[in-house]
């Protein structure tokens, strides 16, 4: 038996949810929305298994140090609620090549991981590069 497929939120209401929701944030706790010291804090939880001395003596880690904070919460609250909704609408599914990748550059998944790596570590380093 098939759930019922239903309508997903328009993407342009979605913004401007989103939009309004920053400047709320911004007013009410005086936090912008980030994402990129989180994955710097994440990085430093799992160095600390292997090397735990390094961590507490490397600047970048001491600067943003191993810790769960607001921002991880956001990042599991955006996975969550994504999750929650592609549920809800019955939109949910798992791909390794999106129909407009595969279209555009083919159906290799590898090539397809290479780009979004590749794209994710320029964004990264962008973020990164102006404190975000």
């Amino acid at each position: 038996m098939h759930a019922e497929r239903k309508k997903p939120m328009n993407p342009y209401l979605g913004g401007a949810l989103a939009g309004v929701l920053s400047i709320a944030s911004v007013g009410l706790a005086g936090k912008y929305f980030g994402a990129s010291t989180t994955f710097v804090r994440a990085t430093a939880f799992l160095e600390r298994v292997f090397s735990p001395e390094r961590v507490a003596r490397m600047p970048y880690f001491l600067k943003d140090g191993p810790k769960l904070d607001w921002q991880g919460m956001f990042l599991i609250g955006i996975f969550l609620g994504a999750l929650v909704s592609s549920l809800a609408t019955g939109t949910f599914q798992l791909q390794l090549v999106p129909r407009t990748w595969n279209v555009r550059f083919g159906p290799s998944w590898g090539k397809r991981a290479i780009v979004a790596f590749v794209g994710g570590a320029i964004a990264m380093f962008g973020a990164r590069l102006a404190d975000g």
